[in-house]
């Protein structure tokens, strides 16, 4: 009996090549690769063949391989200008790249994380327009970010929120609320239960989530005829939440209510009212915004405004995957509705 050679494992498993697959289909080479690439040049019933007989034999396309054949990285950032502690705080960003990497997964690209940092944007669109993705989904967008607002220009881009002014740059695809309305509705519930001086806790207005909030507010104000409490800036921290409020209270202004534009800086808003032992809601009703986890992690669960996170991270996905398929996306700025979730807080 012949023993095979030593170099050789004989229980080793082959991997499937295309060469394997195209012999099992009764196709060529050539023909594999087109439907491993999705050319639409396949008939249907070939299409059905191969697929097959990718199944049976347990065939994975080689990424490398194809990205150099197509030129592609099959690879999408996602873009923060935002530090570590930030980003990975805030149950925000965690729900959209929830949403992203759901859509993602049914395609042959993978996400890679980018954190820019608050002053790295010129260093990352040195990366993102290096080769190394295919697109860029940017997510947070400061003021200051003038070139990530320009980066559309070069690569297919898709912003989570409103650019600053997306009228300047043609082209523009966004997914987002309609951030100013969520926030007058949000003021609005707290004048419906009878809150004469409402206060705010805006975000930074560096952002157009940031200035589009405090702007609801103020328009709600102003429909009601109520003059405006006291505000403070706030960051979208928790931390930076507890200084707005403690800001509030030393400002010597009274009153009965606070709209905050953040789930996590309402938590903060909620932590020193009750150190300085006024209840909620019978002395100072709040309402937040986001309707994360977050919402439910106080000791007084939070009314607050809901945004549809992942779902947006969804269309964000689905957005991009248009633009790199050449296909344009049903709708190129997409607002997605809101609604205020009713607890304890208010």
């Amino acid at each position: 009996m012949t023993s095979a050679p030593a170099s050789v494992d004989a229980g080793a498993r082959i991997t499937p090549t295309l060469e394997m697959v195209a012999a099992e289909a009764g196709v060529s080479r050539s023909t594999v690769s087109r439907v491993v690439n999705g050319s639409p040049k396949v008939s249907a019933d070939v299409v059905a063949t191969v697929q097959e007989a990718i199944a049976r034999l347990g065939y994975r396309p080689n990424r490398a391989a194809r990205s150099l054949a197509n030129r592609r990285s099959m690879a999408i950032a996602l873009v923060a200008p935002e530090d570590t502690t930030r980003f990975f705080g805030d149950p925000y960003f965690a729900a959209v790249v929830q949403g992203i990497s759901r859509v993602l997964d049914d395609s042959d690209y993978v996400l890679n994380l980018h954190l820019a940092g608050p002053s790295g944007s010129r260093k990352s669109v040195d990366y993102l327009l290096g080769g190394n993705v295919d697109g860029a989904i940017v997510v947070s967008h400061h003021s200051g970010d003038h070139d990530l607002a320009t980066l559309g220009a070069s690569l297919p881009v898709v912003f989570g929120g409103r650019p600053i002014d997306p009228e300047q740059t043609p082209g523009t695809y966004f997914v987002d609320v309609d951030n100013r309305l969520a926030a007058a509705d949000g003021t609005r519930y707290l004048i419906d239960r009878g809150r004469t001086r409402i206060a705010t806790v805006h975000g930074p207005v560096d952002m157009p989530a940031g200035l589009d909030r405090l702007a609801g507010w103020r328009d709600a104000l102003a429909a009601a005829g109520l003059p405006e409490g006291p505000r403070a800036d706030g960051d979208f921290t928790m931390l930076g939440g507890a200084r707005a409020a403690r800001e509030l209270l030393t400002s010597g202004e009274e009153f009965d209510a606070v709209f905050v534009a953040s789930d996590l800086m309402a938590l903060g808003v909620l932590n020193v009212l009750r150190e300085r032992g006024l209840r909620v809601p019978e002395d100072v009703a709040v309402v937040g915004f986001d309707d994360s986890p977050a919402a439910l992690t106080g000791e007084v669960p939070l009314t607050t405004v809901r945004q549809p996170s992942e779902l947006m991270g969804e269309a964000m996905a689905r957005m991009m995957l248009d633009l790199l398929a050449g296909r344009v996306p049903a709708q190129t700025r997409l607002l997605m509705p809101t609604d205020v979730v009713v607890r304890a807080s208010a």
